[in-house]
């Protein structure tokens, strides 16, 4: 049986670790070549650990404006025009709202928004060119609910949501879908860590089917929008949170 993205390109930012690497290991395992994206050197070393020959790595940051066009550029000339790309690198800073500082409000949105929407940019540009595409944002939960001590964080995430929506407008008719995931906490390490103990058990508790996600199936939900089965999927929210936010 041919693997479900042979010959699909997929860039993936964050893919060093947490939910960007479990998408790297799901989409590779299924014939994907992977160019992995971080700020991390470690991003450097993925393609060893990914099923398939031909993935490569790239060190940026995507905070600056033109660090994107120079990833996709690397990207085409390494290993050819991108047929998909997750943008999964993302912080998450947690502070009241009257705590929060202009320097810690805006490395957040720097990250989760305006590096979400630069690589977007860039990777559109050669999808709509080519007449195909399959873009998805990393959201979260946090962008239809609020949290406390999220405020720079939901603020965000809502905003990645609303991005999405026009890009998949604006690019529907040249044959580029975008789409939005929005998980609850995810049982990566850092997710493991940072919800360990009485709080973790708490939220979990909170969520109706009584516990966290695993990256592995936020991996399974990216890659069905990443497949052509997803083709009249575009400008949706995929809520992946145990019915959290139906409550």
């Amino acid at each position: 049986m041919k693997a479900l993205f042979d010959g699909k390109i997929a860039v993936i930012t964050g893919a060093a670790n947490g939910i960007g690497n479990a998408v790297a290991q799901y989409l590779a395992a299924r014939g994907a070549t992977i160019v992995g994206v971080d700020l991390s050197d470690a991003v450097l070393q993925v393609g060893e650990t990914l099923e398939g020959d031909g993935h490569h790595g790239i060190v940026a940051d995507l905070t600056d404006a033109s660090a994107a066009e120079r990833v996709i550029a690397e990207a085409v000339d390494k290993v050819g025009t991108p047929h998909i790309l997750v943008n999964s690198a993302g912080i998450a800073l947690l502070d009241p709202a009257l705590d929060v500082t202009v320097e810690r409000w805006q490395k957040t949105l720097d990250v989760n928004l305006s590096g979400t929407f630069f690589m977007a940019k860039a990777a559109g540009a050669v999808m709509t060119k080519a007449g195909y595409g399959r873009i998805i944002n990393l959201a979260s939960q946090a962008s239809v609910i609020g949290l406390d001590q999220h405020v720079a964080y939901c603020a965000s995430k809502a905003a990645v949501v609303g991005l999405t929506r026009v890009l998949a407008m604006e690019w529907a008719r040249a044959g580029v879908t975008v789409n939005a995931v929005s998980p609850t906490v995810v049982e990566t390490a850092l997710g493991k860590a940072a919800w360990a103990g009485e709080k973790g058990e708490k939220a979990k508790r909170e969520i109706p089917v009584g516990r966290f996600a695993q990256p592995e199936e936020v991996a399974a939900m990216i890659a069905y929008l990443a497949s052509d089965d997803a083709a009249m999927v575009t400008g949706s929210n995929m809520l992946l949170d145990g019915g959290y936010t139906m409550i």
